[in-house]
């Protein structure tokens, strides 16, 4: 694909962020999908900070504002859906709205997991066990989900 190409079809595998996929095209051709995988992921270690900070920002809350309004990307509308966060007792939409306040008033940005093969319960879990990390702590982890997000999402598009 020449460039173009490329980053219109990748550049939705980082949420809002075309600029992984922009900058990794300059490392094909590349052998597998695991190996395209992988070069985003040095782009996305090689960025600067705020760059970083940028792409966690660009991830929607779970069950958030975003889900409410119906203005999610296909893949995280799909993938929120896939964990049963779109069918949130009210009870468990409460919950998750209290956590995702807390996590984002002590860290300044949303909480982030790949929620492909979990529940509603395991991501409030999640929420609750991560509220207690530090902020560099959460940082990592953030973007440590964001990669298992884009391969799935890379899976999900190449296939095997």
């Amino acid at each position: 694909m020449d460039r173009d190409a490329f980053i219109a079809q990748l550049g939705g595998i980082y949420e809002h962020s075309p600029w992984v996929a922009e900058r990794a095209w300059k490392a094909r051709p590349f052998r597998s999908r695991d190996g395209l995988h992988a070069a985003m992921e040095a782009v996305v270690a090689g960025a600067s900070h705020a760059e970083q900070l940028a792409l966690i920002r660009a991830h929607p809350e779970l069950a958030g504002r975003l889900a409410v309004d119906g203005q999610l990307t296909d893949a995280s509308r799909s993938e929120q859906a896939g964990a049963g966060l779109d069918r949130c007792t009210p009870e468990e939409f409460a919950r998750l709205q209290d956590l995702n306040a807390a996590y984002r008033k002590k860290f300044d940005f949303p909480f982030i997991v790949a929620v492909r093969g979990l529940t509603r319960a395991h991501v409030i879990a999640q929420l609750e066990q991560r509220l207690a990390h530090s902020a560099d702590q959460e940082f990592s982890a953030c973007l440590r989900e964001i990669a298992r997000i884009a391969g799935f999402r890379l899976h999900d598009l190449i296939g095997e």
